[in-house]
């Protein structure tokens, strides 16, 4: 199978494939956080503000990626260079939005948390986005898997099309996986109350998932056989790992299932006050105690 379809034409009107569903992505984000925000009843001109922020921060961040991208500053673009021609990082974007959300808020003094009105909207984005990338771009590494897929000699940066093996379809594993994600991210809302913590769930699953799904990439491998994406989660994979300990020994999670079922034993300090204790199944499964109030539950 191949499939490379760099331009869209809508009647005479002619449109970049990989651009029409960035700007396709970034609507429907849009549209998701929306009707998120209403259903939380958080929709107010703050949380707007904060979703331009994320559009101003993600395009500049999409853009300018690309200039650190060596570590001897010779070999890198300019400013300009990398915001005419930059490669438009994913990754870059992201980290881009994101600063620019806290940019925002501090401008306005908004403190409420917004990640998780963010989360659900950023997966179900980024599925539309990467079918353009799907379509335009170098699949993926050579693969003797059944479901591999061949593309044109004509794709830029991409040895697996200059010799006709099948490669990867590297961008379909990581719209199967926004997808998934956002079914479960939506699932997961009624399960996981403290704010942002759902915003949590998805950074760490995306930042494992995006690490792990490099090695069918065909990007460059700069160090050790790893690619740059590679070495710039892995400080991040060393921070989501360490915030997701914080978050489950405090019971952030323990309504979803695959975490409630483990049991604990000892008792642990809430955030709020007091203590909290879970036991294995058959005996308390909690007790909550502060200053005025003990409320326990008994398994049936």
């Amino acid at each position: 199978m191949s499939v490379v379809i760099p331009e869209l034409r809508f009647g005479a009107l002619t449109i970049p494939t990989h651009d029409f569903f960035v700007v396709l992505g970034v609507v429907v984000a849009s549209v998701v956080f929306v009707l998120e925000a209403r259903r939380r009843g958080a929709l107010r001109e703050e949380s707007l503000f904060a979703v331009a922020g994320a559009l101003v921060g993600g395009a500049i961040g999409m853009r300018v990626s690309g200039w650190a991208e060596h570590l001897d500053p010779a070999l890198n673009p300019t400013l300009l260079e990398a915001w005419m021609f930059g490669s438009r990082s994913v990754l870059g974007g992201l980290t881009g939005a994101y600063a620019g959300v806290l940019i925002a808020k501090r401008l306005i003094g908004y403190r409420e948390k917004t990640g998780d009105l963010f989360a659900p909207a950023v997966a179900l984005g980024m599925a539309v986005g990467r079918i353009g990338c799907f379509l335009t771009e170098a699949p993926g590494r050579p693969t003797e898997l059944p479901w591999g897929i061949r593309a044109p000699a004509s794709v830029p940066e991409c040895l697996g099309c200059l010799t006709g093996q099948p490669m990867h379809p590297s961008f379909l594993y990581e719209i199967v996986f926004q997808l998934a994600m956002f079914g479960a991210l939506v699932w997961a809302r009624g399960r996981v109350s403290r704010p942002g913590e759902l915003f949590t769930l998805y950074v760490a699953a995306y930042a494992g998932f995006r690490f792990l799904v490099e090695f069918t990439r065909a990007n460059e491998t700069v160090w050790l056989d790893l690619t740059r994406p590679q070495w710039f989660l892995l400080p991040g994979l060393v921070l989501v790992a360490i915030r997701l300990t914080y978050g489950y020994r405090r019971g952030f999670y323990d309504r979803l299932p695959a975490v409630g079922s483990l049991g604990r034993g000892p008792a642990r300090r809430d955030p709020d006050g007091g203590t909290f204790r879970e036991e294995a199944a058959g005996g308390t499964v909690g007790d909550h105690t502060d200053d005025s109030v003990t409320i326990r539950q008994e398994s049936k």
